[in-house]
């Protein structure tokens, strides 16, 4: 991308620009709210459970502010390092959902992963991030401690290559071993690989690489790709623990949980360019909420708030645009963002993607077809959510040997520990966006990054480690 252009996302005009047109059509909705008596009856609910002398949530007489919730990780970070929510309306709140693949995956399928390295001779092979989740009574990286063979990748393939290294390996030591005297190995093992006391002797040829896949249809197709890779190399030592989450779902349930009132919904920009902008059609049609794909520099982001409060305006009786919406966009403004003054004037919502110059409306056919050759849709358990149908991607029978569920169901059902939640954690209303990070009794008290209670505070994506990171000040 050229790099004037590039700068240009960050432009503090623009960016002073579109925080105006935020403000003037925020405020504009809050007076639409106002004469409908659409009331804020949540008071200060998500932070103190505060009641009135009847039992009823604290009324505050203000219009019910709105609710914007973004499911992305990368936006989470985005929002919190620009430090947005310190300078929307005061009646406008940007809320965190479930966004980060390691925050919601569940704490059954954290014990899973750990219980793996308790398998003899196997090497699980993980993602940074994964390495200090807290499980039911420890973690990968305790157990790395305790000598367990837990390696981190930066890439699915360097999965492939610690199962090629350590294969190598084993053939060479059989090599060596086929050379020497017959029926009586240097070591004084007999040559059938048992010794003196009849134990079956185990070398780097048993071990088994088990590759952890975690992560939304932006990493599933490459763990997907890796999968065919092992089947083309007839690799016999290489598996995948499947865990990858399909977000719709998620947003589904989401739209269907009467706790969690959002208005609108920021929609994910890498999973989009994978996805495309159809399959959240539902949420517009079925359940009438209004949704903006966008990406992750500080216009994409305002553009796409600016946008959503453009559809809430429409919405909510007025179906003319915001005084200085045209403030929105002008010749010198990076390509593509819509301008909110030409949209529709029908009351409907609708999905908009306002990250053009990434995601296509069909998403990308070339990765969901990767997708769908080794993965199939399943139930899947998310942390906060519960179970949502369909949510889960598993391995197809076709690619049953490479599936380390499969492999290990044995060993798995003997070593995996009962599950309990991490005591006080809140992590799961945080991923419903019930309760904000700086909420919880725990944070920047007892749960630090150093010290983590739960996966919010350990991923460079979660929800509170981005509030601990960029807007500890706000701890009163």
């Amino acid at each position: 991308m050229d790099q004037s252009l590039l700068a240009s996302f960050k432009n503090p005009e623009l960016v002073q620009d579109l925080l105006e047109v935020i403000k003037q059509r925020a405020a504009r909705i809050g007076e639409l709210r106002m004469r409908a008596g659409d009331f804020d009856k949540t008071g200060d609910l998500d932070k103190t459970g505060d009641l009135d002398k009847t039992g009823h949530p604290n009324q505050t007489g203000q219009p019910r502010p709105i609710r914007l919730m973004e499911v992305c990780g990368t936006h989470t970070v985005a929002i919190a390092r620009a430090g947005f929510r310190s300078v929307m309306p005061l009646n406008l709140e940007l809320i965190s959902g479930p966004g980060c693949p390691v925050c919601v995956t569940a704490n059954v399928d954290i014990d899973r992963i750990i219980a793996l390295t308790h398998i003899p001779n196997v090497v699980v092979a993980t993602f940074g991030d994964m390495v200090r989740v807290p499980g039911s009574s420890t973690s990968l990286q305790e157990r790395k401690a305790q000598g367990a063979n837990v390696e981190v990748v930066y890439s699915p393939l360097d999965a492939i290559k610690l199962a090629q290294r350590l294969a190598g390996e084993a053939n060479k030591a059989s090599k060596v071993d086929t050379s020497r005297e017959v029926g009586k190995s240097a070591d004084g093992k007999s040559a059938d690989g048992k010794s003196a006391d009849g134990k079956t002797n185990k070398t780097d040829k048993d071990m088994q690489v088990v590759l952890v896949g975690v992560g939304f249809e932006t990493t599933t197709p490459l763990v997907a790709a890796t999968i065919e890779r092992a089947a083309a190399l007839g690799l016999e030592n290489f598996s995948v623990l499947a865990v990858h989450k399909a977000v719709p779902p998620a947003l589904e349930a989401l739209a269907n949980d009467t706790e969690v009132a959002l208005d609108a919904l920021i929609l994910p920009g890498h999973v989009s360019t994978i996805l495309g902008a159809e399959p959240y059609a539902f949420l517009a049609e079925k359940y009438h909420i209004p949704g903006v794909i966008t990406g992750f520099e500080p216009v994409d982001v305002l553009q796409g708030v600016a946008q959503l409060l453009e559809q809430l305006l429409r919405l909510e009786g007025s179906g003319a645009p915001a005084k200085g919406s045209a403030t929105a966009t002008s010749p010198s403004q990076p390509p593509n963002p819509t301008n909110p003054a030409e949209s529709t004037t029908s009351a409907k919502p609708t999905i908009e993607i306002a990250y053009k110059r990434a995601v296509m409306q069909e998403g990308n056919p070339t990765a969901l077809a990767a997708i769908n050759k080794v993965f199939e849709v399943n139930d899947a358990a998310w942390r906060g959510l519960g179970v949502i149908p369909n949510s889960g991607y598993v391995i197809r029978e076709e690619y049953a040997n490479f599936d380390a569920t499969r492999r290990f169901a044995a060993e798995l059902a003997e070593l995996q520990e009962p599950t309990k939640e991490s005591r006080g954690c809140r992590c799961g209303e945080v991923l419903r966006g019930v309760m904000a990070p700086l909420a919880c009794p725990l944070f920047a008290k007892v749960c630090t990054p150093q010290n983590p209670i739960g996966p919010c505070m350990v991923s460079s994506e979660g929800s509170c480690a981005a509030y601990f990171r960029y807007a500890l000040h706000e701890v009163v």
